[in-house]
């Protein structure tokens, strides 16, 4: 196996590059996307970006004669380097007067698992564990009404995040399976948003993106994700459940956003601060250009990558649109040292246990078999699949090679998608 592609793995736990073996006679074609080399922004620049906001005055400025301060951040299946961003609102909070006392960190983890000490250490540094509180969100309990949107969703967000009159969110942007872009006000619903309005909005959001809507669950048509004519005014004038997410972000009042866009080793390369909407829709006009992945076609293979979000390596099925129309195989990459992520809305909790959903992904039409490759097994956690007959788990790559070339031998046409889970296709 003298040849290889070299793909990014492990964001949260000693991200490297990993050289993955294929046979020489494999003709491949990788599918970058575009700003996968950008390089990552020095604090300078960080600093630059946030003392420079979009639509709003500084933060120091903002946050003067504020009592209660909440920041909130993004989690484990998002790449954001919240530590390096953190110093930069420290400065602008203790500038405007704000003492060590009087703020907290909230985890904007929507009904995703708890994360645990290690996760915060990882994810803000310890030196922001040792001065301030860090909280998980309970999407269960302990959830305020602040009101109802057009679609005739109840919004109840985090109560701690309501007792706050200075709200801050640090996360990033990418192409969403549901939404169209993640970021901006998806920070408070569904980040910190009670289980009920969680449900509503994502049912919103698969009716809104050509899903299937059978029986009383959703099946998500997978390999659909986002098309090159999508842009910042589709985005938030044309997808129900986006439309619905602004509207509870203003009924909310988030003061200060820090959004992101990342390069393929989850590195922030472009950043957009200031007030919620003008700064997201700054970064989503960026984004629909940083993360667009060239479309391959008529493949007998196709590797798709998850890097950024790998415990939520699922997402990494829309590249099944360049499988062969006779069909073919697609080998998902999903190191995650955790597993994948547990979600209480769309995640699989027995055997015969569905979820609250009622969720379920196809295996694309033009896939013969899903290849999961993992060297850390969860077969509870990669799914749920509607046709399991299909679903091939292995955890040596040696192994993965072997089974291709039954079917393949040394002739195959592959696509490699270095970025499967933030990319979309054009």
């Amino acid at each position: 196996m003298p040849r290889s592609i070299r793909l990014p793995q492990l964001p949260w736990h000693g991200p490297r590059w990993v050289d993955f073996g294929l046979p020489d006679g494999w003709v491949v074609e990788t599918c970058n996307i575009a700003g996968h080399d950008r390089p990552p922004m020095s604090d300078a620049q960080i600093e630059a970006a946030i003392n420079s906001p979009i639509g709003s005055p500084r933060l120091r400025d903002v946050a003067r004669g504020k009592s209660e301060v909440v920041v909130l951040f993004d989690d484990m299946t998002r790449p954001t380097r919240v530590a390096r961003i953190v110093p930069f609102i420290l400065d602008e909070l203790a500038s405007a007067g704000i003492g060590d006392s009087s703020v907290r960190f909230i985890v904007a983890a929507s009904c995703h698992g708890a994360l645990t000490r290690i996760d915060f250490a990882k994810k803000l540094g310890e030196a922001v564990l040792a001065r301030f509180p860090v909280y998980n969100h309970n999407p269960y309990e302990n959830c305020t009404f602040v009101g109802t949107t057009s679609y005739g969703t109840r919004v109840l967000i985090n109560s701690e995040v309501m007792d706050c009159d200075l709200k801050i969110a640090i996360g990033s942007t990418y192409p969403h399976l549901l939404v169209t872009y993640g970021g901006g006000g998806k920070m408070l619903l569904p980040g910190v948003a009670h289980i009920d309005a969680i449900h509503a909005n994502h049912l919103l959001g698969t009716k809104g993106q050509g899903s299937r809507v059978k029986g009383q669950g959703a099946h998500i048509h997978a390999n659909h994700l986002l098309g090159a004519e999508f842009s910042a005014k589709s985005t938030s004038q044309t997808n129900p459940a986006r439309v619905e997410i602004d509207e509870a972000a203003r009924m909310v009042g988030l003061d200060f956003l820090v959004d992101n866009l990342v390069n393929c080793t989850g590195d922030s390369v472009a950043m957009y601060a200031g007030a919620l909407e003008p700064a997201h829709t700054a970064c989503v006009e960026e984004a629909s250009a940083h993360y667009l992945a060239p479309k391959a076609r008529d493949k007998d293979i196709v590797i798709a990558n998850a890097f950024a979000k790998a415990s939520e390596s699922v997402i990494g099925l829309n590249t099944a649109v360049s499988l062969k129309d006779a069909g073919g195989d697609l080998v998902l990459i999903a190191n995650a040292p955790e597993g994948q992520v547990v979600h209480y809305l769309i995640g699989s909790f027995g055997r015969g246990l569905g979820n609250r959903l009622g969720m379920r992904f196809p295996v694309p039409p033009k896939v013969r078999r899903l290849i999961v490759y993992s060297e850390y097994p969860d077969l509870a956690g990669t799914g749920p699949f509607d046709d399991p007959s299909r679903v091939v788990m292995l955890d040596n790559w040696d192994r993965v090679i072997e089974v291709l070339r039954e079917s393949y031998g040394d002739n195959a046409a592959v696509a490699v998608y270095p970025s499967a889970d933030i990319h979309y296709l054009g």
